[in-house]
């Protein structure tokens, strides 16, 4: 690490300090926008006003194309003098798990220094607040490389089109920050496990179920006999999960079901388990139990664990040393959670995640932002790609 320039550090502090409401104006826009994963006008039109803020600001931006989820919005810094060619990429996604509507139902407020919205947390306050940090480089100066924010709209279904664009721009990246939210401790993430999202399908025979019961062939009760076997792998000391958090099926409940689906949710730890863990569940999709029933499993998508090399232990210690320096009391953490920084971290790059404002309660109405953290968080990770100095 480069010897620090109290200096200019301190002109980035004073820089993000003095932009608070700009960054609060920012959010409100974006927390406004309905941008559910599903909803791709809603996440263009949230990337468009991403991309609208860096014309603004004069930073390069563009546009890549995806044809089924939001597009992926990509700013760019160049390094100014010498610096390291490698860059440093800053990543996010713009999706939320909310329907169309819920703006509308429950816009964005603030009320005791606390805001709330959907996705106010998870994660439009990380995207703004490393909206702000280009911004702040772009006008004082001082990338030690060149600087990439990724803006992506897909990643609370695991990312199906958004992985390769994160994976091309993470294998060049000499580090990865991403600012999903802060934990409500305050402390960021340094570990989370691996996530592989899955549908089975079942396909059987309808017939009536008074007239002629036993020519019927239940798609149900097959799906109901795997479930029950899917949730038997559970092992929590293993520290991999099974959830079978969707079902659907039947014709008529005086139709013996003809077809019936589930959605699985596997959550693991151990890399070195997770074929092991995936050989079993497609065991059980495979094999039926009721005569005449058939199957089909597919993967939806799927995360990487998040784990560190002696790079990224760096990384972390770097980072908690710049936030002790603006006040900020933090360690780091592991999730059960999955997010985009697994798929940085599969390929080596050095990669923390929770960087961005503090918030909590994801994924629920009451999903809040503690409006004070915005900008010390984004202190720190400026403070932190400062102290990174040229690549030696």
């Amino acid at each position: 690490m480069v010897a620090t320039k109290t200096a200019q550090e301190a002109a980035f502090t004073d820089w993000l300090a003095k932009h608070e409401d700009e960054m609060i104006a920012f959010l409100e826009e974006l927390v406004n926008i309905d941008s559910g994963s599903y909803d791709k006008s809603g996440v263009d039109a949230a990337g468009a006003a991403i991309a609208a803020f860096f014309e603004r600001e004069g930073i390069t931006c563009d546009i890549i194309p995806l044809e089924d989820h939001g597009d992926a919005v990509r700013a760019t810094l160049p390094t100014a003098g010498t610096g390291s060619n490698q860059p440093i990429l800053l990543m996010g996604h713009r999706d939320t798990v909310f329907p169309k509507g819920e703006t509308e139902r429950r816009p964005f407020t603030i009320k005791d220094g606390i805001a709330y919205g959907p996705g106010v947390a998870d994660m439009k306050a990380g995207l703004v607040m490393n909206a702000f940090i280009l911004s702040a480089f772009a006008k004082l100066g001082g990338a030690p490389a060149p600087l990439i924010a990724l803006f992506t709209g897909d990643e609370e279904i695991g990312s199906p089109e958004s992985k390769k664009v994160i994976k091309a721009e993470a294998s060049k990246a000499r580090a990865v920050f991403n600012s999903e939210p802060g934990r409500p401790t305050g402390n960021i993430v340094t570990g989370r496990k691996g996530g592989i999202f899955f549908r089975c399908e079942v396909t059987g025979k309808a017939a009536h179920s008074g007239a002629n019961h036993q020519d019927g062939i239940s798609a149900i009760e097959e799906l109901a006999r795997k479930i029950q076997a899917w949730h038997a792998l559970t092992d929590y000391d293993a520290g991999h999960t099974l959830n079978v958090g969707l079902i659907s099926g039947g014709q008529s409940v005086n139709t013996v079901a003809p077809l019936a689906s589930c959605d699985i949710d596997l959550r693991y730890k151990d890399p070195a388990r997770r074929e092991e863990i995936v050989k079993a569940i497609t065991g059980i999709a495979e094999n039926n139990s009721v005569a005449g029933t058939s199957s089909v499993l597919t993967i939806l998508g799927e995360f990487h664990p998040l784990t560190q090399s002696a790079e990224g232990e760096q990384l972390i210690e770097n980072y908690l040393s710049s936030g002790r320096d603006v006040g900020l009391t933090m360690e780091g953490e592991f999730s059960g959670g999955c997010a985009d920084s697994g798929l940085a971290s599969v390929l080596g790059a050095p990669t923390i995640c929770g960087l961005g404002p503090v918030g909590g309660k994801v994924h629920s109405p009451e999903e809040y932002m503690e409006v004070d953290s915005i900008v010390p968080r984004a202190q720190a990770l400026a403070l932190t790609i400062l102290r990174m100095g040229a690549a030696s």
